[in-house]
């Protein structure tokens, strides 16, 4: 008991330590980690860590944690936890990744020390592979969902088809499609300059001229005042002056693909979608790396979604190749 107790005044001698650093340094490494995410990734971010913490037995207000306190033993009991638990690998590694982003944020706020942080950043990311998430569309599935958008002869459904046409024809986050600027779209030559993309890096995206007749209409409806590309419409069909949110977004891809009949899409499946008809047009993965705005080639090859009849003439011209060698 008298072990337990002190065990007890050990922790809260701790803990008030950690409350009197966050009060001197003026932050918190929940806070300081979560502001420097891009404003998209913050609320799935947030959401593992609190379910991370809570698995570990710690149940306050995120940016109450007392991170300080996490040791090696911690991380390496969550990866088991969730292992156990049968999550992705791509969502364990992201979950660990958040935690050591915490942490390493309070090493950089004097919270922890440095042989600390070292070890804790020696727990090692889960390994193995998944098959590939999501879809991407047939140009025939796309073909119908932008002319159920034409057809409804609406301000609504020119935004929609516009909005849409852009994303296939650039492979756009939807972050990035609800942030875009008037001004940062040239209708002339089709480019299109993306100033908010993932980790704050900067991109040139280029529009083709067939997709481009997509997006004039709703430049004529929307007009050339300065402001984001598109625009919420209310129901009496005036376009409001202002932005959408990336919600709004991922709702009227998922409504139009449904209501054009070829099931379910979501936006980052219209990514996909770009990815897999450039590397079926023969465009070369490091290219197509470089247009999506993806840091390395793993990623963007998780987005290849070409399917089985690929891989069938893939080995049609292997073993055509191997009959002429003979």
């Amino acid at each position: 008991m008298k072990n337990t107790t002190m065990e007890k005044h050990d922790f809260e001698k701790k803990l008030g330590q950690y409350y009197a650093l966050i009060h001197e340094t003026g932050s918190n490494p929940a806070a300081l980690y979560l502001d420097n995410l891009a404003p998209s990734g913050r609320r799935s971010m947030r959401s593992l860590l609190n379910t991370a913490m809570l698995l570990l037995g710690f149940d306050d207000v995120l940016e109450q944690q007392p991170w300080h306190l996490i040791e090696f033993r911690h991380l390496a009991d969550l990866r088991t936890i969730l292992t156990k638990a049968g999550k992705s690998t791509n969502t364990i590694n992201l979950t660990l990744s958040a935690m050591k982003g915490v942490l390493g944020a309070c090493f950089s706020l004097g919270l922890i020390s440095g042989d600390k942080w070292l070890m804790l950043r020696e727990v090692k990311p889960v390994r193995g592979a998944k098959l590939p998430s999501g879809r991407a569309l047939s140009k025939r599935e796309a073909k119908a969902i932008l002319a159920a958008c034409k057809r409804e002869k609406s301000a609504l459904g020119t935004r929609d088809g516009a909005m849409i046409g852009l994303m296939l024809a650039t492979g756009l986050r939807r972050s990035e499609v609800v942030t875009v600027q008037l001004d940062d779209y040239n209708s002339r030559n089709g480019q299109l300059n993306i100033l908010s993309g993932k980790g704050n890096k900067q991109r040139v995206a280029l529009i083709d001229v067939e997709w481009r007749r997509l997006i004039r209409p709703w430049l004529n409806l929307r007009g050339r005042e300065e402001g984001y590309l598109f625009n919420p419409i209310d129901r009496g069909g005036v376009i409001a002056n202002r932005g959408m949110s990336a919600q709004s977004l991922y709702n009227i891809v998922r409504w139009r693909s449904e209501t054009a009949g070829v099931g379910v899409c979501r936006p980052h499946d219209l990514r996909r979608t770009y990815v897999t008809w450039l590397l079926q047009a023969g465009v070369d993965l490091n290219t197509v790396r470089q247009m999506v705005g993806h840091s390395s080639i793993e990623t963007t090859a998780r987005y290849d979604l070409r399917d089985d009849e690929a891989m069938r003439r893939a080995v049609k011209c292997l073993g055509l190749a191997y009959k002429k060698s003979g």
